[in-house]
Order: C-alpha cells, then sequence, then structure tokens
C-alpha cells in the first residue's frame, strides 16, 4: 500500500466552482465540544470546507478530564463512511481518536480501498486511558493506519514516547528524528507540535527525514486547552482539501490555531477551549437597540412551549 503523492492528490478540483471542499472526518462524540467531531465540524467549516463526520464512539468527558469512552461497532462506523463516500467526493480524510484497533482496521480498510484521498492523521495524548489499551490502540495505528498517512500530526511529547520509546540519546529527539520514525513506518510528512524552546515559546515543525519544510515559533499561553490538536488537524486537513500546498496549509492552520487559543474561553470549570470561530465575534462595543428596533424584533420573540408530555 503507497501514499499518494502531494503533488498528484493534494487538490481539490471539483465539477462545481461553488461547492465547498469536502473532508470525510473520523473521530469520537465529545460532549464538552472542545475535542472530537464537534471541534473538527467547527474548524473545517471556519476555514472554508464541508465536514462529512463519522462518529467512531463517544466520550464521557468534561472539560477538565476524560473519564471513559464507548466505542462504535466497526460495523457501524464503515457504514456510516462507505454510505457517504459512495454519495459525496472527499478531498482528504482526517482522522482522530477512533477508539479501538478494530476501529483502526475498519478505517484504514476504506482509506486503503480510497488510496488516492491524502490522509491526515492525529495521535492525541491518551494519558487518560489504561495502559494496555493504549499499547493495543498505538500497535493497530502504527501498523495499519501509518502505511495509510499522508500526514502525520501529533505534539513532540507524545510522538517521541510512541515512534521513539528506546530513544536513549542525552537530547531530546529533533522533528528529523521523529519525521524518520514515522517515515519507517510509511508517512511522508509530519507535523511536530509543542516543542519546548527557551523564554517560554514553542515551535511546530513540518518535516521529512530529509529536511524540515516549514516551522512557526509560538509564545506559550498561560492555560491548559483542550481541543487543540483536533483544531490543527482538521484545519490543515481542510486548508489541503480546498487546495492549498502543504507547507502554505501548515502555515496557514498553524496560524488559525494560534488565534484560536488567544481567544480561547472557559465554559465550565475545567481547561480552556480553543475559539474556533473567533472572527465572527463582534468587536468592540455593541451599540444599543433604538426603540423602533426593539420592537420591530418582537415580532421574533416565540411564546415558551407549555405542551405537556
Amino acid at each position: 500500500m503507497t501514499n499518494p503523492t502531494l503533488d498528484e492528490s493534494l487538490s481539490a478540483e471539483d465539477d462545481d466552482e461553488g461547492t465547498p471542499a469536502c473532508v470525510l472526518v473520523f473521530n469520537a462524540s465529545d460532549p464538552s465540544g472542545a475535542g472530537g467531531l464537534a471541534s473538527d465540524v467547527s474548524a473545517i467549516a471556519s476555514v472554508g470546507a464541508h465536514a462529512l463526520p463519522v462518529v467512531t464512539g463517544a466520550y464521557a468527558r468534561d472539560t477538565a478530564e476524560v473519564f471513559d469512552h464507548f466505542s462504535f461497532d466497526e460495523e457501524a462506523i464503515a457504514e456510516q463512511a462507505r454510505a457517504i463516500l459512495e454519495d459525496v467526493q472527499a478531498q482528504v480524510f482526517k482522522v482522530g481518536f477512533v477508539g479501538s484497533p478494530e476501529a483502526v482496521s475498519t478505517i484504514a480498510e476504506i482509506a486503503a480501498d480510497y488510496a488516492d484521498v491524502p490522509l491526515v492523521a492525529y495521535m492525541p495524548n491518551l494519558s487518560w486511558w489504561q495502559e494496555a489499551q493504549i499499547d493495543l490502540y498505538q500497535d493497530a495505528f502504527r501498523e495499519l493506519m501509518l502505511p495509510q498517512t499522508t500526514v502525520l500530526v501529533g505534539n513532540h511529547s507524545t510522538l517521541w514516547r510512541w515512534l521513539l520509546p528506546d530513544w536513549s540519546a542525552d537530547r531530546s529527539p529533533g522533528p528529523r528524528d521523529i519525521a524518520k520514525a514515522a517515515a519507517e513506518l510509511g508517512v511522508p510528512y509530519t507535523l511536530i507540535t509543542g516543542i519546548p524552546l527557551p523564554d517560554q515559546f514553542i515551535d511546530n515543525v513540518l518535516a521529512t527525514p530529509e529536511a524540515i519544510l516549514g516551522s512557526e515559533k509560538f509564545e506559550r499561553f498561560e492555560a491548559v486547552f483542550s481541543g487543540a490538536g483536533d483544531t490543527l488537524s482538521a484545519a490543515l486537513a481542510a486548508l489541503i482539501a480546498s487546495g492549498s500546498d502543504l507547507v502554505a496549509a501548515t502555515t496557514e492552520a498553524l496560524s488559525y490555531l494560534d488565534r484560536c487559543l488567544d481567544a480561547g474561553f472557559r465554559p465550565g470549570m475545567g481547561n480552556v477551549v480553543p475559539d474556533r470561530l473567533f472572527w465572527a465575534q463582534p468587536e468592540g462595543e455593541t451599540t444599543p437597540l433604538t426603540q423602533e428596533e426593539a420592537q420591530a424584533l418582537q415580532v421574533f420573540d416565540m411564546p415558551a412551549h407549555d405542551t405537556k408530555h
């Protein structure tokens, strides 16, 4: 099995110029709205593409932590994906956390059937899960999903511990070290985020084993976020689907994430959630409505629904 080449595949040619590019997304439902499918759909729409969301399971979580995850049966996942793929052409696949080795196998099989479609895979931090489950999931992802992956996205610490568990050098692995480990498993491009730098900065690097293709440095936020990785990988997938080349898409996706984090909000008592629609928020103070405007809007007030069921 081979990955599609970016020169041949990363385009969004469409018969209808007015139709946004489509991204088929495999991810879990997250009731906090921080990550999972909620993050994917809002980020993809925000940068101008259309999401085709396939539910792979559901988290039991709040904005602070994950308590559990409930996986969908692999047949249910396959039926969702194949049904929409018979109807709609996806320009890119995006794979987040899909919950089980069986789901990984099913999605890898679907990706192999659409080998000309680029695939962006995101490996999140799974420290909330049991160690045995993490090992089984990551082993399946390594063996089955990475050979189908065009761009792997993950935090430096997560990718280091997963792809280079026996690293013994005094220095931490650099982006090309991690990209080389990913390339040995079939991944041509790796986007490594959160690389620590001096003076409270972090680096984010798109790399291959041979070269650094691009990097963006940002000042570290004094906050703990949920959903940043899903936001970044979804935006990247959407920008690639819309026709941007990989380096330009990476730069724009990282800039988009930085602005989402800068506008982040805390909806509950836990972590900060990226504001993926920061650009839609009103700027400055709003002007109060005049009496005539207020009266005109009263026509839209709906009475309370008092029907008793």
